[in-house]
């Protein structure tokens, strides 16, 4: 899948990315370990998570918050993971169990094996690099979790809940027509109150 095409809002997006992950690269790893435990906390706390059977979630690359403590606290709850392959087509989400093997994928990333069958959640926890309070996202400047949200959105609601560190919070994300706002924004500093236009 090929980026987005170039304009000056995508070149824009780019500065605003790179300052974020600077930022978020260079927090403490203790603070960013004790953070990512404040994330799960308020994660599990939103209420219509609790009713999802399958949740998508991910492993952590870089300085990304880390899920794995969401992950482990689901599985807790009796709710299922899976987590997501980069793949020509975009992300294909597969089921993973605790203690099962991930293989290497690209980016650095870890993925379920291509053994596994493929299944839809209808909640993911979403990554990211830079936010605002209207709910905004920038990612990783691909698309693969714009096109995987219109793509579980065809089958019903899919909720969405972003992940980051308060570092990461911008004025505004200069939106374009295929980004859609996240339900919910969560920091290690709690909830994050959107406003969503």
């Amino acid at each position: 899948m090929a980026p987005h095409s170039s304009s000056p809002i995508t070149a824009r997006k780019a500065e605003l990315r790179s300052a974020s992950l600077a930022r978020r690269d260079a927090l403490d790893p203790e603070i960013r370990r004790a953070g990512a435990l404040h994330v799960a906390d308020a994660v599990l706390a939103v209420e219509a998570l609790a009713e999802a059977p399958i949740v998508g979630a991910f492993w952590p690359i870089r300085s990304e918050v880390d899920p794995r403590p969401i992950i482990q606290r689901l599985f807790a709850r009796g709710q299922r993971i899976a987590l997501p392959k980069v793949t020509p087509d975009g992300l294909v989400f597969r089921e993973w169990k605790a203690g099962e093997a991930l293989a290497r994928g690209g980016f650095g990333l870890s993925e379920p094996r291509d053994d596994l069958p493929p299944l839809d959640p209808t909640a993911l926890i979403v990554p990211l690099a830079a936010f605002d309070r209207r709910g905004q996202r920038i990612g990783y400047g691909r698309g693969y979790y714009d096109h995987a949200i219109a793509r579980l959105s065809r089958n019903g609601p899919i909720l969405t809940i972003g992940i980051a560190f308060s570092v990461q919070e911008i004025d505004e994300v200069p939106a374009e027509a295929h980004d859609r706002p996240l339900d919910h924004l969560i920091t290690e500093a709690g909830p994050v109150p959107l406003h969503k236009v």
